[in-house]
């Protein structure tokens, strides 16, 4: 009987931090959640990690707790990165067919992916993550596999994925720092695209969406390759801070309202009269219209940076496959309908479905994508949890960007 791969996966968000562990069979789909644990996080700001001290001791916390739940030890994690530090930057590499038959080999693609990275970037930069678009053999565009293939020149197109060093530090510092070895830091918005986008979706041209607390990441992927990713330093606590300064009352409490009366559109079957929370001070008296307009205003201006990103891409109201949401903010009653009408596009939420028996929950698609993202790497690997097993692993990983 084939042995069971332990995934551990960590998200570290901005409202909360979640650790999970699962078993999958090799060759199996069905993944068996061993323990899932989350906590509110501390140290943690629009994404990224201001005090690796307070937020290694909550990662401490869910590690004992997972622990003592499974029964197993905890020694390894693939862990997600976010911040509004997280920038794209489109690169290409040039290289001559090194071989006398002038058959491509996997050398070859390494050398133009190699050469494709050399490109000015500040000192405090590096690069996370490198995303083939296409290569080009001897002008031909448009190929997605060109190894055996027979050219002279070869060319790449790609994309790659920079942080701010210092952010980067901290989230592996943190990580470290608990005991934890790093399998590898995966960007959430890939992760979670991983989680609930079809094949189809990342061929026809789609936008994720995911709407988290501190931030709102997007992702686009067309031709079944990602094309441009973004982070933005606003999310769903934002929404909660205007309700609080709106109504005038505490953070929790506008917590509270959001969560039970919060509808981004306004429907004819709502009746307008005033609702009142009692809080340990006085009620808070509002009426769900004006609950509704500050809520509206808020995902209305991060729409509004979404598309004006999608201007730059030449993509506004450009995608077949349309926008898909997820996040905690995606479970905000009328964010879909709302999503239509700013973006002119087919919309859906997005959920992880291959965890049977668990509830759908849009705030989870990170944790579940990295739970994806490790499985799929460990079983290229034969179940070793690093990057050493050379250049065929390498350019495997480097690949999977072109299998959706």
């Amino acid at each position: 009987m084939a042995k069971s791969y332990i995934i551990n996966a960590l998200d570290i968000g901005s409202g909360f931090i979640k650790l999970i562990s699962c078993a999958k069979k090799p060759g199996e789909n069905d993944f068996e959640i061993l323990s899932q644990q989350q906590q509110i996080s501390s140290g943690v700001r629009k994404g990224v990690v201001i005090d690796f001290h307070k937020t290694s001791e909550v990662i401490n916390s869910l590690v004992k707790k997972a622990e003592q739940m499974s029964g197993r030890k905890i020694n390894n994690v693939y862990a997600s990165v976010s911040g509004g530090h997280l920038c794209c930057i489109p690169s290409h590499g040039l290289v001559s067919v090194s071989r006398a038959d002038q058959k491509i080999s996997e050398e070859d693609v390494e050398r133009v992916l190699q050469a494709a990275q050399t490109f000015p970037m500040s000192s405090n930069k590096e690069i996370i993550d490198v995303f083939p678009k296409e290569f080009i053999v001897d002008g031909e565009k448009g190929l997605k596999e060109v190894v055996g293939m027979e050219g002279v020149r070869l060319e790449a197109d790609i994309l790659a994925l920079c942080g701010f060093s210092p952010y980067l530090k901290n989230s592996n510092q943190t990580i470290l720092s608990s005991g934890l070895q790093i399998n590898s830091l995966i960007p959430s918005c890939l992760a979670s695209g991983r989680a609930i986008l079809t094949s189809r979706e990342k061929e026809l041209g789609v936008c994720l969406l995911d709407i988290g607390a501190g931030t709102t990441e997007m992702a686009v992927f067309e031709e079944g390759s990602l094309i441009h990713a973004a982070v933005f330093p606003v999310g769903s606590s934002h929404i909660t801070n205007d309700i609080a300064i709106c109504l005038k009352t505490d953070i929790d409490t506008a917590e509270r309202i959001k969560l039970e009366f919060g509808c981004c559109q306004e429907n004819s079957k709502i009746k307008e009269k005033k609702i009142k929370i009692e809080t340990e001070e006085e009620p808070v008296v509002f009426s769900r219209k004006e609950l509704i307009n500050i809520i509206e205003a808020r995902v209305s201006e991060i729409f509004d940076l979404v598309n004006k990103e999608l201007k730059k891409l030449s993509r506004q109201k450009l995608l077949p496959a349309g926008i898909a949401l997820t996040g905690g903010g995606a479970k905000l009653p009328g964010i879909k309908d709302l999503a239509k009408k700013e973006f002119g596009l087919p919309c859906r939420i997005g959920i992880c479905k291959i965890f049977p028996g668990i509830e759908a929950d849009p705030s989870l698609s990170t944790l579940y994508g990295l739970v994806i993202e490790g499985a799929d790497l460990e079983e290229e690997q034969g179940g070793f949890s690093t990057f050493g097993g050379g250049l065929k692993n390498k350019l495997k990983r480097l690949f999977r960007v072109f299998i959706p």
